[in-house]
């Protein structure tokens, strides 16, 4: 059996950490680099990095804030926001990072999952899905949407058709947003989590409502996803990577503790 990872997430603005509440009310909370190094020395499994304007503001994400970050951590590294094309992709990656993750441009031209897939591999394309619990219809069968530039536009999508369609186009990894669940540190969305999980066969990151580590059991257990996602729980100080991590293994999760 795989480990399950624990993953902490950076959302940047303006080259600044931040973090708010399913999507809204962001608050400037530190600098991004030097945080992405503590978490490396604390144990992350890896980082994701999104740069939560980007698409919103129809702009690049920013190359030097990623070039940073990355010549700090020794540990997988996800980038996300803005990316609408294969060449930001290489930009992406020749920065330093090792996966790129396509959400809203991906909504919008679904090639570019394909042609990332093919240029780069598989394993270098993380499908980024930001959903949110809607009225179940024709069109959202599962109640379940997806939303893209940062929360802001409603796609009529199905999320649970939209992970399969990204895995047939060739996404790697899912990394799973809960907009309901962002920030309010209540458990993740596991219906959500679930559907996806068992609607696909590649990796799932639960993402959106840590508030404690019984939280993440929950996720890679109940929610069946590969990983689990965090921000506010760690970046406010009421748990450290290590101590969520044992309580993990204490709980029977197989997680890993060293590399």
């Amino acid at each position: 059996m795989l480990s399950k990872r624990v993953i902490p997430c950076l959302d940047v603005r303006n080259g600044r950490l931040t973090k708010g509440i399913k999507f809204e009310g962001n608050v400037d909370i530190g600098d991004p680099v030097e945080t992405a190094r503590r978490y490396y020395e604390e144990g992350a499994d890896e980082i994701v990095f999104y740069d939560i304007t980007a698409s919103h503001e129809a702009r690049g994400i920013f190359l030097d804030v990623v070039e940073k970050v990355a010549s700090e951590i020794f540990i997988p590294f996800s980038v996300g926001g803005g990316i609408n094309s294969v060449d930001d992709m290489r930009d992406v990656l020749v920065a330093g990072a090792e996966k790129v993750s396509v959400n809203s441009g991906a909504v919008k031209n679904p090639d570019i999952i394909s042609e990332g897939a093919e240029r780069f591999g598989s394993q270098c394309v993380v499908l980024g899905m930001d959903v949110k619990r809607v009225k179940k219809s024709e069109d959202i069968p599962s109640g379940f949407e997806i939303v893209i530039h940062g929360g802001r536009k409603y796609m009529g999508l199905d999320a649970i058709e939209w992970a399969k369609t990204g895995e047939a186009l060739g996404a790697g990894e899912i990394c799973l947003n809960s907009i309901d669940a962002d920030g309010v540190k209540t458990g993740y969305d596991l219906e959500l989590t679930r559907l996806v999980a068992e609607a696909v066969t590649i990796p799932v990151i639960a993402s959106g409502g840590a508030g404690n580590p019984q939280h993440m059991v929950d996720a890679v257990t109940e929610g069946r996803a590969s990983a689990a996602l965090i921000a506010s729980i760690v970046h406010y100080g009421e748990y450290t990577i290590p101590e969520i991590k044992k309580y993990m293994a204490e709980q029977g999760v197989q997680i890993r503790t060293v590399w």
